[in-house]
């Protein structure tokens, strides 16, 4: 049976949301990339566009991170049960479980293309946790999860050594990273990769040039 990665995430909220009273949706992950095409294309759109304010105010990075949880989520648990949303407390996306209707919140922080130039990756990563980790405490972070995004080519990265360097006590529920790892004949290739001191699963999402389709597979 494939493993849930929300069997061990904390609702805050006791009542469920309302998915489609409450928050906004893609009809589907179809239409979702579709959309997010030209910002993918565009690259500098990721780093430095500014919010759609009909959609939440997310960023186009913020949903593109929050797709490729959804498609990797899938995957993982042979379904079609998750899909993004915008968030009814202002927050960074909710993933949301159709079969439940029940939305974990997300936050975001990204490493730019121009920050490799001061730091290593590795360092960088890290720096970015540490400061989502002591931005409000434990009453911020509980129930959510934390999305580190690299668009750039900062140098390889070994998933395995910052699990085990992540803030203890960690407040956030999970931490993933999500990195574009190359662009060949127009299919973007991103790596999904869930941060665990006892194991460090890395998924590939291949897109496909016409941006209507994808494929996932684990590598880690």
């Amino acid at each position: 049976m494939p493993y849930n990665y929300f069997n061990n995430i904390q609702i805050i909220s006791s009542e469920r949301i309302d998915m489609k009273n409450s928050v906004t949706s893609f009809k589907s992950l179809n239409i979702c990339l579709k959309e997010l095409e030209p910002f993918i294309r565009d690259g500098i759109h990721l780093e430095t566009g500014r919010p759609f304010h009909k959609f939440g105010a997310l960023r186009s990075r913020e949903i593109l991170a929050n797709w490729l949880l959804c498609v990797v989520l899938n995957f993982a648990n042979k379904s079609e049960q998750f899909i993004l949303s915008t968030d009814p407390n202002n927050g960074d996306g909710l993933i949301c479980d159709k079969t439940t209707k029940i939305g974990i919140p997300t936050e975001h922080v990204s490493v730019s293309q121009w920050d490799g130039k001061s730091q290593d990756i590795m360092s960088l990563i890290l720096s970015r946790i540490e400061m989502k980790q002591n931005k409000g405490g434990s009453a911020y972070a509980i129930g959510k999860l934390l999305v580190v995004f690299l668009n750039n080519d900062g140098g390889e990265w070994y998933p395995n050594k910052i699990a085990n360097n992540l803030p203890k006590p960690l407040d956030y529920e999970g931490v993933w990273v999500i990195c574009l790892e190359g662009v060949i004949n127009e299919e973007y290739t991103y790596g999904v990769t869930r941060l665990d001191a006892n194991g460090c699963p890395v998924w590939l999402v291949h897109i496909n040039k016409t941006f209507d389709n994808w494929s996932v597979e684990q590598i880690q």
